[in-house]
């Protein structure tokens, strides 16, 4: 989204957050766990991100860090079968690990009691992040840091008022203009205060990029969905995160070769045409059924796709505020 926190400070928003020792982060981005192949994915998806999601857990306690879902925990934000809730909060109770909402997890762009990720924690196996602020101080033999984060949707701060002697990381769900992807709305920029965002959401990993004091990584997925050529030599990873890091530590995933979880097929034609164009064409024909089955409204597809400098964008608000305010009219009509 395009609005910002105003300054905050390491009590947040809502007061004191925990102290958690530990030796640092454990990043797993994007699970997307389903009980039914999405997209080209081969029957025995459920159980393939399964294990990927336990033996990211268990390297987590072996490396002794705190692990972290960058969002996208669900595939479908509701209608998760109960034998898979069922096997998740038995997997996630020992551990209760943070969970950022993203927008996978949120049924028509919002997070509300009657998806998996609210049954989830109503039944206390992980700690939901679905508000954006500081969420816990880590304390770990290479420094002390202040964890804070942004959910899906929500504003990143546009500065911190970080303690002397302590690092600040945010974790986020956005759509951020890293070098594979240079239209999304929110462009790397040095926030005052935070010295790195480490971010879920967009699945192809992308090199670091350094704005000003401020750190920007996106680590890519733990489950790769396109049936893609670029996707054949991906590696699936996770990720460590540590005070003091030059640079994210990636821990690739016990994972499958390609050809045994997508069809052995040819590849779909790649388009000359740029991405972010295609990208937005299809993403607006698909999104009918992309606000019901996967919780991304119009509002938030537009936010996280549209370029504030490009001429066009203002004109496509203005079309936005008018269909929005008709629908409005006529409710109240």
């Amino acid at each position: 989204m395009s609005g910002q926190l105003d300054r905050i400070g390491p009590a947040g928003l809502t007061g004191e957050v925990p102290r958690i020792e530990a030796n640092g982060l454990f990043c797993i981005p994007d699970a997307h766990i389903a009980a039914t192949p999405p997209g080209q994915r081969l029957e025995g998806y459920k159980d393939q991100v399964m294990d990927k999601i336990a033996a990211c857990l268990a390297q987590a306690a072996r490396t002794e860090c705190v692990p972290v879902f960058l969002g996208d925990l669900f595939h479908w934000p509701r209608e998760n079968p109960n034998d898979l809730l069922v096997a998740l909060i038995e997997l996630f109770s020992p551990v209760k690990p943070y969970v950022l909402v993203g927008n996978h997890d949120k049924y028509q762009a919002r997070y509300t009691r009657d998806v998996s990720l609210a049954v989830l924690d109503a039944a206390g196996a992980v700690r939901v992040i679905s508000e954006p602020g500081p969420v816990f101080h880590l304390l770990t033999p290479t420094g002390e840091a202040l964890v804070g984060a942004s959910p899906d949707a929500s504003p990143l701060p546009r500065a911190f008022d970080k303690e002397d002697g302590v690092s600040v990381v945010w974790i986020t769900h956005h759509g951020i203009g890293f070098p594979d992807f240079p239209d999304r709305q929110i462009r790397p920029r040095e926030i005052q205060g935070v010295d790195w965002i480490i971010n879920g959401h967009i699945h192809r990993p992308q090199p670091a990029v350094r704005a000003g004091s401020t750190t920007w990584a996106n680590p890519g997925n733990i489950t790769r969905l396109s049936f893609a050529r670029r996707t054949l030599t991906r590696v699936p990873a996770a990720s460590i995160w540590r005070p003091g890091s030059a640079e994210l530590e990636m821990w690739p995933v016990p994972h499958l070769p390609f050809y045994s979880v997508f069809p052995d097929q040819e590849f779909p034609a790649e388009s000359d045409s740029p991405e972010q164009e295609s990208r937005f064409v299809k993403g607006l024909e698909r999104l009918a059924w992309k606000r019901t089955r996967e919780g991304q409204g119009l509002r938030e597809f537009l936010a996280a796709n549209l370029n504030p400098e490009h001429p066009e964008t203002s004109l496509i608000w203005e079309l936005y505020q008018e269909a929005a305010n008709a629908k409005d009219d006529n409710r109240d009509g």
